[in-house]
């Protein structure tokens, strides 16, 4: 991590003689974008089953309050280590729709709803994601992909919501509505996080964001805990500290600057993939039982990611 991206060296105008680029040029550029994007869906994977063991010591409340805490202290750890300056006045509001969708927003609609779902249902329905970002992103920054990127989007989107609909028997449960509801909060933020990773590292992002929420996380923390008594198991404390340093800092990291290299659209399909990973670390991590309708689901997305990679935006 650097505290300032290299500045953009001034050089005369001139007519370039380098040859056109290629598209093999274009995907060996637009590799280290795919590959930061895919170790955040990595560390974005495993955040469910970590939540679950994280329940099982603490109450949803100062779980999120506290994992908040622990990842602030790690980001301005990190800011103060390498004297990052303040960021400027105009990137005050971004960060504060970062804060409330990736900080505070998603972690506590989904802990809600993994108190009565399992995390190989809700894994499924944020599958839904990927399509919700591209869409809020299409309307925040006027980019328009192309009507194959946008048919493989959808295409993998109803795959999901198929089987949502199949393993739900039809009916929308209040941990369905949470998780809807975290789907819209998290796009936002992910939108405006990958926008601003344009303009600053995509760390200082995350970092800054998770400072912003301290007032608030600290104190509501201090009244969470003062209300649950925590369990401390080897469960509990390593989904405390996986949410806290993987899911809210570290993960952030690498997935807001694949997003400010490849394009929000395009590494926000990568997440297409993320409901099979869920799934794979809840039939291992937890036990629980992967359905049938399973792989056919990861089959079908993941022929979505390979059309939206290749789809021009």
């Amino acid at each position: 991590m650097r505290a300032h991206d290299s500045a953009t060296a001034p050089s005369p105008i001139a007519v370039s003689t380098a040859p056109a680029t290629t598209g093999t040029d274009r995907a060996a550029k637009t590799s280290p974008g795919t590959v930061l994007a895919a170790l955040g869906v990595i560390a974005f994977s495993l955040t469910f089953p970590a939540t679950a063991w994280g329940l099982e010591g603490f109450g949803p409340w100062s779980l999120v309050a506290v994992r908040c805490v622990l990842a602030a202290l790690m980001a301005g750890g990190c800011l103060l280590a390498l004297r990052v300056p303040m960021p400027a006045r105009r990137h005050w509001a971004g960060l504060a729709v970062v804060a409330a969708g990736v900080v505070v927003g998603f972690p506590m609609l989904t802990t809600l709803a993994l108190e009565t779902s399992t995390t190989a249902h809700a894994a499924v329905v944020v599958g839904l994601l990927p399509l919700t970002t591209a869409a809020l992103s299409a309307l925040r920054t006027g980019v328009r992909p192309s009507r194959t990127f946008w048919t493989a989007a959808l295409a993998g989107a109803g795959a999901v919501l198929a089987f949502t609909i199949q393993q739900s028997g039809g009916a929308l449960t209040s941990a369905d509505l949470y998780l809807l509801a975290a789907l819209l909060v998290c796009a936002a933020g992910y939108t405006e996080g990958g926008r601003l990773a344009r303009v600053m590292p995509g760390w200082q992002v995350i970092a800054w964001a998770l400072i912003l929420c301290l007032p608030l996380s600290v104190p509501a923390a201090a009244v969470a805990l003062s209300y649950d008594t925590p369990q401390l198991t080897a469960h509990s404390v390593t989904g405390l500290l996986w949410v806290a340093a993987g899911s809210q800092f570290l993960g952030l990291v690498v997935w807001y600057r694949g997003m400010a290299i490849i394009g929000v659209p395009k590494a926000s399909q990568l997440q297409l993939a993320q409901p099979l990973l869920t799934l794979v670390w809840s039939m291992f991590l937890l036990g629980e039982h992967l359905p049938l309708a399973a792989p056919l689901t990861a089959a079908a997305v993941l022929v979505c990611i390979a059309v939206t990679q290749r789809a021009r935006s």
